[in-house]
């Protein structure tokens, strides 16, 4: 797909050649170690700090998500969760390997990051690595809805992490949006894309709480299917799959971002009259 001249939505109509993307799922095909639930939607590593290894069920459409959130973290191992693309069939592989890096990607056609704030960015042509600079933070969801990558325009309402509902849960949140706490920590929101370029390859970013790292790898083959790579790696134990609705937001949505910023703290949601079921969407999502 060429690079349209300004940011698009996916699954904007354009015909049916360009239907809304299916909910995520993790493909049946695992890690030893893994145990994915009966939703497929979230992936744990039961055992040891390996064998952790999960794949996309289906392969990417160009400009969508994978976004995944750190559920459960393990203390007493050194490493953290792994993040990328391939362009292997999981189903095709004859044993699913040990490690992302370096076994999986010793295969070919795979791009795998151990995931950090800022070691992960391609430099600008032109400019030494040591000169490459991390992206400022973007602005915040009720000023700019939108995160935009290349051509793509990717709703920003479920892409930062937020704390669990507490006394202090309002600042944590803080932390969460400004993108200062460790990207591996706990409920942390991480997620990879591609973006295909008019050269026929692409370029795969990583999105860390709502912010676009860059660049983290290009020459990706563009015409071949891409499939996400979730490693979940030594100190990550679970992680579980973040929907996105690319379209305009659901009514849902848009009654929760208005309760949301009425009241200061999550815990005064409580205090509304409103529906329980409402209230929890509000306070957990």
């Amino acid at each position: 797909m060429a690079a349209a001249s300004g940011p698009v939505e996916l699954g904007a109509p354009r015909g049916p050649a360009r239907p809304e993307p299916p909910p995520t799922r993790f493909h049946r095909v695992h890690g030893a170690n893994i145990r994915v639930d009966p939703t497929g939607t979230r992936a744990t590593r039961v055992e040891s700090f390996a064998h952790g290894l999960c794949f996309s069920s289906e392969p990417l459409a160009p400009g969508q998500l994978f976004l995944v959130e750190i559920e459960e973290k393990e203390l007493g191992w050194c490493g953290h969760l792994r993040l990328g693309l391939t362009a292997l069939d999981p189903a095709s592989l004859a044993a699913v390997p040990e490690f992302s890096l370096p076994d999986l990607v010793s295969l070919g056609h795979t791009w795998v990051f151990a995931i950090t704030r800022h070691h992960n960015r391609v430099p600008q042509e032109g400019h030494p690595e040591t000169e490459a600079v991390a992206p400022s933070r973007p602005p915040t969801l009720l000023v700019e809805p939108y995160l935009c990558i290349e051509q793509f325009r990717i709703p920003r309402d479920r892409l930062v992490g937020r704390s669990r509902p507490g006394l202090y849960s309002h600042l944590l949140d803080q932390l969460y949006e400004l993108n200062v706490l460790p990207p591996t920590a706990r409920r942390s929101r991480l997620g990879v894309l591609f973006c295909p370029l008019p050269d026929g390859t692409a370029d795969m970013h990583i999105v860390i709480n709502g912010e676009d790292m860059g660049p983290s790898a290009k020459g990706l083959p563009a015409a071949q299917p891409l499939y996400a790579v979730v490693d979940v790696f030594a100190s990550t134990k679970s992680v579980r799959l973040v929907q996105l609705e690319y379209g305009l937001p659901s009514l849902q949505t848009l009654c929760r971002l208005v309760i949301q910023r009425s009241v200061v703290h999550r815990l005064a949601i409580d205090g509304l009259h409103l529906p329980k079921g409402l209230k929890d969407f509000c306070k957990y999502e």
